[in-house]
């Protein structure tokens, strides 16, 4: 059982050193310059009062330390416990937290893949839209190189030729776009995956982290792969804290999802503009055919009464021809009785002496040679004019046989050559990236 000592120190009793002095001392000439081996018995007695105040100082003092030192060990031991444990709870914490953060970014980063592989989509669907509209263009183009072979008077500049021009406009204006907007999903597919990258590398960083911790978690005293590393308290420069920890994985996300709001803001845009387009090139597609339409019913009925012009003509100029027949065979009829008349007054001319009378006969016969000529003149020149009609009504007929030549040849080509073509254009589903 040990000893209850009071903590206070006592006092070291003083006692008086005895000397020798005296009649029985060995102090004398005899003994001068030495001492013998004995002491004396208040010196015994004193010596061994010393001895056992030392002994009972130490031990007190020795019974004082080993209970503060039995205090200190089970205070260290409690403390080091209650250390080691907040220390293993702090790690816990922290390990809930990166494993937060970890799972956020896991889940930014699938819906980055996700988000990226259907813009990747949508970005298809743009370059089969742009391939497919190179077939109308196409078309377009030919149709109106096509026309250009038409015959004059038909090469006019007519609504199919204006809703021609406008298709290849708005083509090539629709091409553009989607050329732009293919760029534009190029550099946001760019992005999605410069920020899913800086993501993995975050989580990366955090499932390295993570595991370190996690190996933290599990060692305690009693673990066999525990060194001593007496430097490992100092902290590294590059060192973060825990607001600028959480702000860099924060601000990782912010700009990983502000990405993938853009990349389906982009998507929904993509929508539009291939709705859009597609629907603006069927509608241009169904004027241009309507056009055409038109336009053969237009050459058709034109040709229709060109041809019934050329009929009425051809039964002009058969009439045209029997009228001048006639008029030649009346200037023939009337040169005989001229010629009667003529010889008559010419032999009358002859009558001898006063017999050369002024009678009714001479002014008949004259004024029948004025009738006569006047009857010839009037058919001449009505010949000369039914002549001319006739070269007129032949010029008409070259012009409408040519006209008629010339719509034939239009129709041919609207008909066999541009609508025929036009039945390959692109559906709605091929012009919208579909197909």
């Amino acid at each position: 059982m040990a000893q209850t000592v009071p903590p206070c120190e006592l006092r070291a009793k003083e006692y008086d050193v005895a000397r020798n002095t005296g009649a029985y001392t060995s102090s004398g000439l005899a003994t001068a310059g030495f001492r013998t081996a004995k002491y004396l018995l208040e010196e015994w007695f004193q010596n061994c009062y010393a001895r056992y105040h030392q002994a009972f100082a130490d031990r007190d003092q020795s019974e004082r330390q080993r209970h503060e030192s039995q205090q200190l060990a089970s205070e260290t031991q409690a403390l080091a416990q209650r250390t080691q444990q907040d220390s293993t709870r702090r790690v816990g914490e922290r390990l809930q937290d990166m494993h937060g953060w970890k799972s956020e970014l896991q889940r930014e980063v699938e819906a980055l893949v996700a988000e990226t592989d259907l813009l990747l989509a949508q970005k298809q669907r743009l370059e089969r839209a742009l391939d497919a509209t190179e077939v109308p263009f196409s078309i377009a183009t030919d149709n109106l190189q096509c026309r250009e072979r038409r015959q004059h008077p038909n090469l006019v500049r007519d609504c199919v030729e204006t809703e021609l021009l406008k298709e290849a406009e708005l083509i090539r204006n629709i091409q553009e776009l989607l050329k732009r907007t293919i760029m534009q999903a190029v550099s946001q597919i760019r992005l999605n995956r410069e920020h899913k990258e800086t993501c993995e590398m975050d989580w990366s960083d955090k499932v390295e982290a993570y595991n370190i911790d996690e190996t933290c978690g599990r060692h305690h005293s009693q673990s066999t792969q525990v060194q001593a590393h007496p430097h490992s308290t100092a902290f590294q420069e590059s060192a973060s804290t825990p607001e600028t920890w959480a702000k860099f994985t924060q601000d990782n996300l912010c700009r990983a999802q502000r990405e993938r709001l853009a990349s389906a803001n982009l998507r929904v845009l993509v929508d539009c503009i291939l709705r859009d387009t597609s629907e603006d090139l069927r509608l241009q597609c169904d004027a241009v055919n309507l056009a055409f339409g038109r336009r053969c019913e237009e050459l058709e009925d034109a040709r229709h009464k060109l041809q019934q012009h050329l009929h009425k003509t051809l039964r002009e100029i058969t009439d045209q021809e029997h009228n001048v027949a006639a008029l030649k065979q009346a200037i023939k009829d009337k040169e005989a009785p001229l010629r009667v008349a003529q010889t008559r007054l010419y032999l009358r001319s002859r009558r001898p002496n006063v017999e050369l009378c002024r009678d009714a006969a001479q002014f008949r016969l004259v004024s029948e040679v004025e009738e006569l000529n006047m009857s010839l003149a009037a058919l001449r020149e009505k010949l000369l004019e039914a002549e001319q009609s006739l070269r007129n009504l032949e010029d008409t007929h070259m012009s409408l046989e040519k006209d008629i030549t010339a719509m034939t040849n239009s129709l041919f080509i609207d008909r066999q050559k541009c609508m025929a073509h036009r039945t390959r254009y692109p559906t709605l589903l091929q012009l919208a990236g579909y197909q």
